[in-house]
């Protein structure tokens, strides 16, 4: 019933605004809005691939989350007057994008019960998923963060192969370690042993998983339902 509702918000919103706003094509690099900009836009993500994060005051990113092709980008405190981002939004690939003037769409939300009642239950989700991602990053270390994050990877963007499962997301080894809030050296060391042990493999920057089970024991995995352990 979850995913229903998800998909009827993002349907909703698709039929809503679908013919009233021009596509954008955003290229892979660039940025959508920064931290503290003002909100004046939600986005509804078509195509492409989205990587949403904080910036240290030394320089170093960390992904929050990445999003993948029909979502939602709504990244604020909703309904509060002049609200600004808390995070940058970065396109990773090609993107084709719908931009909605917040205003008009929070007075939508407001005038449509089954509207509220579906962005309620996807934003419960997302506080969900939220604090499941932090319990790993703080409970297993940087080791046990990424063997998570690779969990989450596989149900977000996995493919059944005859080698394993794919995941159909070209990551480099930054972009990972940023996801773990870790070092490249770190997170590159904990890949080699998990290539030598046949765990994974990793080419043309997409990570196969041979033994999801290996993974899933050495952090207790809970088997939490799909739409919480993911990485959007």
């Amino acid at each position: 019933m979850m995913k229903q509702l998800n998909i009827s918000l993002y349907s909703l919103l698709i039929q809503s605004f679908f013919d009233k706003e021009a596509i954008q094509t955003i290229r892979p690099g660039a940025l959508l809005f920064q931290e503290k900009d003002p909100v004046n836009h939600i986005y509804i993500l078509l195509q492409g691939s989205v990587a949403l994060g904080r910036q240290h005051v030394n320089g170093k990113e960390f992904i929050l989350k990445i999003l993948n092709g029909e979502e939602l980008i709504i990244e604020y405190q909703l309904f509060k007057p002049s609200p600004h981002y808390h995070f940058f939004a970065k396109a990773l690939s090609y993107c084709e994008v719908l931009t909605v003037n917040r205003v008009e769409f929070e007075e939508f939300v407001k005038n449509d019960s089954f509207l509220l009642q579906s962005l309620t239950a996807w934003l419960s989700t997302r506080y969900l998923k939220s604090q499941m991602k932090c319990q790993d990053l703080i409970m297993n270390g940087k080791k046990g963060g990424l063997y998570s994050v690779l969990i989450r990877l596989c149900h977000s963007y996995g493919m059944i192969t005859k080698d394993g499962i794919l995941i159909d997301l070209p990551l480099t080894h930054q972009e990972l370690a940023n996801l773990t809030f870790g070092t490249r050296e770190v997170i590159q060391r904990i890949l080699k042993e998990l290539r030598e042990k046949d765990i994974i493999s990793y080419e043309q920057q997409k990570f196969t998983i041979k033994n999801l089970d290996y993974l899933k024991k050495e952090v207790d995995c809970q088997n939490c339902p799909y739409e919480i352990c993911g990485l959007n």
